[in-house]
């Protein structure tokens, strides 16, 4: 597992969530998001999630995403009256999009344990996930609507400026030149995810440097933050592979995976089964168990399902079409995973940084709708294919 030249790219991905977490740039977006949202209804909130959504595409990492944003932008949305359920769910849902859009660390642990190339796993998950970031940005808008009390519009909101559109075009091009770098790299054929990892942790060095935030004791915090979040992944890939290894051996796997053929559900009805059971793990276990002890059981059902859409396609069976697609979807389910309860850590960071007013009790009423979204849009589109 240690020896996986794929994983390489986890510490070099982090790293680079890391220092963009120290160089400042989500600060200047935020101002500037408020700013231009300001007067519009949950204007704070949209902002929150636009943010969200710029984070994930560069950094792909939960923990810092969250706390970030919270830290943020929770003190000015209690200040603002926004409803504290409302205030925390946003800033939860929104920090958790970077474990589903590339460049993702879950992703590529999905790739080790499928044997499928993560460039296509992340070229797959851009559209979903943008769709699912879309979809929460609906709601908070039509909820903002119809619930003015929960979402109030400053009173105080002035005309915006030429200036003010320069300014934001300048906050984001420092985010849009990380995820060009990073992404760009991979779908044109420039590098391998690996390659492009270590680019992306090179190019967030430049952007600390630019904006006057690389100092040593900066850098020296990201690295130690980054050498700890990987001592932490490694003890867990090492234990997830010693227990899936004695329930391979012990003939656990076959008998979870006769029974789930034997569901007689058919291919679809199969597909959602699975699905249900990764949804319900993620209330008690964490993304990387699941991942490297349900994935490999259920690889080969999938693998061997005769999924018409793809015969229709005429995408290439070596690139192993349907492993990705159900990749996605498990995905799109584990994102939930951050969100439910009493194991979701989005939950537990959010209420580190939280201002006084907003509760556990808040926070997770305030995740509920963010959850409904994303399991009712995993079942549409299993279904729908």
């Amino acid at each position: 597992i240690m020896k996986s030249e794929v994983l390489m790219a986890l510490p070099m991905f982090i790293l680079m969530g890391n220092i963009l977490d120290q160089s400042g740039v989500a600060e200047k977006m935020m101002l500037a998001q408020q700013r231009l949202l300001g007067r519009v209804s949950g204007g704070l909130a949209l902002g929150v999630t636009l943010i969200g959504i710029l984070l994930a595409a560069s950094t792909g990492i939960i923990g810092a995403s969250v706390v970030l944003l919270g830290t943020l932008t929770l003190p000015a949305m209690m200040q603002a009256k926004y409803a504290p359920a409302f205030a925390a769910g946003t800033v939860c849902s929104a920090g958790t999009l970077g474990i589903l859009i590339p460049p993702s660390i879950m992703l590529i642990l999905m790739s080790t344990q499928l044997d499928v190339s993560t460039g296509d796993l992340f070229m797959g998950a851009v559209f979903p996930g943008l769709l699912l970031a879309g979809m929460y940005l609906l709601f908070i808008y039509v909820y903002a609507r119809l619930n003015p009390e929960a979402a109030p519009k400053p009173k105080n909101a002035v005309p915006l400026t030429i200036h003010d559109w320069i300014q934001m075009l300048i906050a984001i091009l420092p985010a849009a030149f990380l995820i060009i770098l990073v992404l760009g790299s991979i779908f044109f054929g420039i590098a391998t995810p690996t390659e492009s990892s270590g680019m992306g942790a090179l190019g967030a060095v430049l952007l600390a440097f630019m904006n006057q935030r690389l100092n040593l004791p900066n850098f020296r915090k990201s690295l130690e933050g980054t050498l700890r979040t990987m001592g932490f992944l490694a003890a867990i890939f090492i234990g997830a592979t010693c227990f899936s290894l004695v329930l391979r051996r012990l003939g656990g796997d076959e008998m979870i995976a006769n029974s789930i053929i034997n569901l007689g559900a058919g291919n679809y009805g199969t597909v959602l089964f699975v699905l249900l059971i990764i949804f319900a793990l993620g209330f008690f276990l964490e993304w990387i168990e699941i991942t490297m002890i349900m994935l490999p059981i259920v690889a080969p059902i999938i693998n061997q399902m005769d999924l018409a859409w793809i015969a229709n396609s005429g995408m290439d069976a070596s690139s192993k079409p349907a492993l990705i697609w159900f990749a996605i979807l498990c995905a799109v389910a584990l994102q939930t995973s951050f969100l439910t309860p009493p194991v979701g850590f989005a939950l537990f960071y959010i209420k580190g940084v939280a201002p006084p007013g907003i509760t556990l009790k808040h926070i997770y009423r305030g995740v509920v709708p963010f959850i409904i979204i994303p399991v009712s849009y995993t079942h549409l589109r299993a279904h729908e294919t």
